[in-house]
């Protein structure tokens, strides 16, 4: 009987394949893709939006405003599609993402700049949010005095 070396990492490899194939069975395709993390803040007047997209190429990435949405989608390829025998570990999640925001009312795409830097993508939307008015008091009138009613007897 030949003796066979035990390789952890085959192992950890042919684990990892057979996981991501019950949750893909189980949970379909979406649950294989990734979300890119936001964080949103205002700046003045504008609102900043800023997406976590490292590894993927601004190419594909489109960033699109219609009926009131800003809508931001993309594809983060997968460099392994051709040689997943060669992974020994996969936590890096690749397909294709959309986040949606809604957009105050009056809210045009010429409002909107993009610019991605080190895997951030960074999203202005120029002139969204108004001031609120200052609080302001409000007189209550009195009511009317009572009226006495004159009259004569008969």
């Amino acid at each position: 009987m030949p003796v066979m070396r035990w390789d952890p990492f085959t192992a950890l490899a042919r684990l990892d394949q057979e996981f991501d194939s019950v949750v893909r069975h189980a949970f379909g395709a979406a649950a294989h893709g990734f979300v890119p993390p936001v964080e949103m803040a205002t700046d003045g007047a504008d609102v900043l939006i800023t997406l976590e997209i490292p590894g993927v190429d601004t190419a594909d990435v489109d960033i699109e405003v219609a009926d009131r949405l800003l809508t931001v989608s993309g594809e983060r390829k997968d460099r392994w599609a051709d040689r997943r025998s060669d992974l020994l570990v996969r936590e890096v999640r690749y397909g294709a993402f959309r986040r949606t925001f809604q957009l105050p009312e009056g809210v045009t795409a010429d409002q909107v700049e993009a610019e991605a830097d080190n895997g951030m993508l960074r999203l202005r939307l120029r002139d969204v949010t108004r001031p609120l008015p200052a609080p302001r008091k409000i007189a209550i009138r009195a009511g009317r005095s009572p009226r006495t009613i004159e009259g004569t007897a008969d």
